[in-house]
Order: structure tokens, then sequence, then C-alpha cells
């Protein structure tokens, strides 16, 4: 029986690219007309007090501007960002051999390895420059059991920067719900007792040509809220804004926090699930560690009542998440528009 292995990236030696990584020329992108945006709000939440009005209105702002924030003295130590981002970058540089034995297509599948691809109208599938490794994370139940053993330093970081993630996924969303003018546990309370939490590592390695492919194909996250962790130096990660493409700068012990669909769709379109991409580059490799939040599968998802009147009706439908995801996978390697298929 053939054995599948993990994604094997070209030489990165090689002067081209081979034909399965080149998108069609409408979707390569324009790498020199791109700026680093400045409007990307750095927010300081030293000595955290969600009391602070101006802290909430700064978030607030935030959300429905962009969508898209980073955070400083956020809590999570450094030096265990550090040390998440060196054992997950041991792990890609595994054997492939090593690492097969999570390499799957199915995506109902809680550990796996995979790569991204983008599907042309001739229905060419072109596989993403990246590697994706995800798994689920807890703050306090055990999930370690289903990590890998090598790194094996890997299951106690990772058990330990989930609980400083639960920490943080809870003061952001009481943030987020104050910024609404709702209670703080509102948004904890609509999407559900028990969400779906899963990590996502991105390792994007140098590219002979950048300009013919994408690391990440430009999406918005599916879940309601992402916090990630990138590796400093490289500012590979690009926001849709006004139309126009920008370079998320990175800042040194920041995390970036992204506002996904779900937000978007219980905040009735006040707040904003941005449009974003990562693209690559010919001389360092990138990492990137995210961190999401979702509603289970049978949480209903709609506009919250609150924020509805007669100037402002819903706009969209209620739907299970399940629903969500089902849509998600029929538009499977295309321009995903998934929450525009629940518009009213």
């Amino acid at each position: 029986m053939e054995v599948k292995k993990p994604f094997r990236f070209a030489n990165n030696t090689a002067l081209c690219l081979s034909p399965d990584f080149i998108l069609p020329k409408e979707k390569r992108p324009c790498l020199s007309d791109v700026s680093l945006v400045d409007s990307v709000p750095i927010i300081d939440l030293k000595g955290f007090d969600e009391s602070q009005s101006g802290l909430v209105q700064n978030v607030s702002e935030a959300c429905q501007q962009l969508g898209m924030f980073q955070v400083i003295n956020h809590g999570v130590p450094l030096d265990l960002c550090q040390r998440v981002l060196d054992s997950l970058l041991q792990f890609f540089h595994l054997p492939p051999e090593e690492r097969a034995i999570f390499f799957t297509k199915n995506h109902s599948q809680p550990v796996k390895i995979f790569s991204y691809y983008f599907k042309s109208d001739d229905q060419k599938k072109v596989t993403m420059w990246s590697e994706t490794f995800s798994h689920p994370w807890h703050p306090t139940e055990d999930f370690t059991h289903h990590l890998p053993t090598n790194p094996p330093q890997h299951r106690d970081v990772f058990a330990a920067y989930a609980r400083e993630m639960g920490t943080l996924m809870n003061r952001l969303l009481r943030l987020i719900s104050k910024g609404l003018g709702l209670e703080e546990d509102s948004l904890v309370r609509r999407l559900g007792e028990k969400p779906n939490l899963y990590s996502q590592a991105n390792f994007y390695p140098p590219c002979p040509e950048p300009e013919l492919t994408m690391g990440l194909n430009e999406h918005n996250d599916i879940t309601a809220l992402t916090v990630l962790l990138q590796l400093d130096g490289v500012s590979d990660l690009q926001v849709m804004y006004d139309g126009k493409w920008f370079a998320v700068g990175p800042v040194p012990g920041a995390l970036v926090i992204v506002l996904a669909d779900q937000m978007q769709v219980l905040s009735n379109g006040r707040y904003k699930s941005p449009v974003h991409r990562a693209v690559t580059n010919r001389c360092l490799p990138r990492l990137s560690l995210g961190m999401f939040y979702a509603p289970n599968d049978e949480i209903v998802i709609r506009p919250i009542e609150e924020l509805t009147d007669k100037e402002h009706p819903p706009i969209y439908r209620k739907y299970t998440y399940k629903e969500y995801m089902e849509e998600f996978y029929r538009q499977e390697g295309k321009g995903r528009r998934v929450k525009e298929a629940f518009k009213l």
C-alpha cells in the first residue's frame, strides 16, 4: 500500500517553481503594489482593566474599521511564545516520513497536516506554498495525548500556551462584547458553553519565485476569533483595506487579533471579518500559529437581537454552525464567500 507523505516543497535553491504552485495570472500577488499598513491599531493591555472606557472604545473602533488589531502587554509570557514557535519549527523540520502519520485529506480528523489549494476555472488545483499542522487545544481539559511526542517538549509547551490563550480569549471577548454595548459575557454565551477550539500552525519556506504563488490565498477566518502568533521580522501577512492590500508589520512581542465571520454575523455587520492572505518571500521562512475560537456544530448563529431594530434590520438569517461549515466545504478551493450565502 502506498504511504501518503506530507507536502514536499520544491528545492529552495531552484531557479523556478513547479507548475503545481503557479497561480493563474489574475490570482498572483502584485508584491510591488503593497504598502506597509500603519492603520492596524496597536492596543496596550497592560494593567488590564475592562472598566476603562478608553480601552473598550479602542477595541470597538478597531473591530469596526478593520476587524484586526495587535495587542501588546497581553499577559502571555514572551518566553513561552518563543518556545511554542521553536517547538513548531522543530516539528516542521522533522523528516517527512516522521510527519507522514499526520498527513490526511480528511478534514474531520482532529490532528492533521495538509496544504491549502486554489481551484482555477478549469478545475486545476494549485497548491499553496505552505504546510499546515492543525490540532485541538483547550485551556483546562487534557488534549495533549493527541499531539506528537517529537519534539519531546511540544506537549508540555503547547499545554502551557493553551492555558494562557484561554485567559486572553476570555479577556478579548469581554472587551469586544462591551464595545457592542452588550453585557461582558454576551458573546461567550452566544458562542456556547463548549466552543470548538483548534490551532493551525502554518509554515512557509523561502520561495524562489514569490510573485507567482501564495503562501495562503485570500480568505476570511471562518470562526469567531483568531489570536495569531508570528515569527518576528517577517511581514508576509497582508490585509485588504479599502480595496487595497497592505502588509501588516510585525510588532515585537505582539499578538495579532483577527475577527472572524461569526463575529460579523453576530454583530449584524457592525464588526468586520477582514480579508487577509499570506504571501511568500525569497529569503526568510515564515511561521504563524493561529488559535481559533469557534461555536460548536449545534450552536445557532444570528444577529444579536439587541443590535437590530427598524433602522438596522438583520442582515443575515439564522443558521447552525454545522450549516455554515457545510457551505464552507461546498466552496472548497474557490474564492470562498461563505457568510454571504446566509445574507437575507
